[in-house]
């Protein structure tokens, strides 16, 4: 982490969660969550809240400290080495709460956001379910608004938190008009933990374990219509405000893997083959070279993406999905190089290179595919070129005729391409 990307409070707020993860947090902890010991990390969620970690970016009234994004991203870098599990603990509130901040009512915030931010309450978000990931709006779970409460009914799984969690946001299908537009058939309810609401299955993962990843399957569910957040059938725009801690915090926390690039570094120093420390051969540098290139650039794009959005930056939407895109493979490359630099003792629990291998794996698939974050990207960036007017000449309509010549401007300069290539 490089001090000069930070303000004076963030890099602050950084060392104190640098020292929390130092001091806290003990190796016997880790391996229980790898072990499924820890169903879930209840005792590191009071921590955070004991040290005021869990509710940066939220206002100081509900029990926050009122930073910015910068700062949530540098505190959850420094918990990144810990782990997927803990990182998306330690990250659940900036979700969870970004709802409930945005768009939930006083009472809302009383009764939920202000408990969670103090760690009396764990909360998870329930969005997707087994007949589609990505298809989100595709949401078969519904609750059906009968009187002063809604009933609710459905599953959902990979809901991180599924075990241990007190209440749930639960997207669900509200509008049943089969014209209405799809944006217009969801919404966002808080549902307690509590009749109706079963963990039905626990997940056994190949990493991030010991979150207490489960099914959820609501059975006949009532649920006050309090409860709702934001509008009737408003879902839509609630899922689109919370894609961007979403998918920033995944980014962010993906840039942990520094931890696994010093330790072997710090291998390579000392371990020596055919005569010599292994960090002299040439295959070993390169590949730390092009570890650390591809994680300041990870680092660089998630922290500008970071300050696009306390800038409320107009294509801070694209930018958050190229951060989530490219933090997460360049990590994915970082942990496979650094487990290649050890060698064999990298690929056993001697070390913890193959847990965060583990993890990280499951970085490219959450919040979002890369492929889908390509998706994203390319439509924001095409929406941004073709319906942006230029400022200095404006596009003849005759240009996209097939016929004629297309022109084509810079600030400059004005270049007709023809069949021949450019000519001035």
């Amino acid at each position: 982490m490089y001090d000069f990307l930070l303000k004076p409070e963030e890099r602050a707020l950084r060392d104190e969660v640098r020292k929390f993860v130092k001091e806290e947090i003990t190796s016997d902890f880790l391996r229980k969550m790898d072990n499924d010991e820890i169903i879930y990390p209840r005792e590191f969620v009071e921590k955070l809240a004991k040290y005021n970690l869990r509710g940066i970016r939220f206002p100081k009234k509900y029990g926050g400290r009122g930073m910015s994004w910068v700062a949530d991203v540098a505190a959850t870098e420094e918990i990144g080495c810990l782990g997927m599990a803990l990182g998306c603990a330690s990250v659940m509130p900036s979700i969870v709460g970004e709802a409930l901040d945005k768009f939930g009512t006083e009472e809302q915030k009383e009764k939920y956001l202000r408990p969670y931010i103090e760690g009396k309450l764990v909360s998870a978000e329930a969005l997707t379910e087994p007949r589609g990931g990505s298809d989100f709006f595709g949401a078969t779970t519904k609750a059906v608004l009968e009187g002063d409460h809604f009933i609710l009914n459905g599953q959902k799984r990979f809901v991180v938190g599924a075990e241990g969690s007190d209440f749930f946001l639960v997207y669900c299908k509200t509008n049943f008009d089969p014209d209405a537009h799809k944006y217009g058939k969801i919404s966002l309810l808080i549902v307690d933990d509590g009749p109706g609401v079963e963990t039905e299955y626990h997940y056994g993962l190949l990493g991030c374990k010991g979150g207490g990843t489960g099914r959820l399957v609501f059975r006949d569910v009532k649920v006050p219509k309090e409860n709702l957040i934001g509008e009737l059938h408003g879902g839509a725009l609630c899922f689109n405000q919370m894609m961007i801690p979403e998918r920033l915090t995944s980014a962010a926390g993906c840039l942990g893997v520094w931890g696994a690039l010093d330790l072997a570094v710090r291998y390579s120093n000392r371990r020596a083959a055919f005569g010599k420390l292994i960090r002299k051969f040439q295959a070993v540098n390169f590949m730390v070279a092009d570890s650390i290139t591809q994680l300041d650039a990870a680092r660089g794009l998630t922290y500008m993406a970071a300050r696009a959005v306390d800038e409320n930056y107009t294509n801070m939407r694209r930018i958050v999905s190229e951060a989530k895109r490219f933090a997460t493979e360049a990590s994915w490359n970082v942990v496979n190089n650094a487990m290649q630099v050890m060698g064999g003792i990298g690929y056993t629990d001697v070390y913890p290179i193959e847990r965060a291998l583990r993890d990280l794996r499951l970085a490219l698939i959450w919040t979002g595919t890369s492929e889908i974050m390509n998706l994203m990207i390319q439509h924001e960036y095409y929406d941004e070129v073709l319906n942006q007017p230029y400022d200095r000449r404006k596009m003849e309509q005759d240009a996209m005729n097939p016929d004629e010549s297309e022109r084509c401007f810079n600030d400059e300069d004005m270049w007709e391409v023809h069949e021949s290539g450019p000519v001035k």
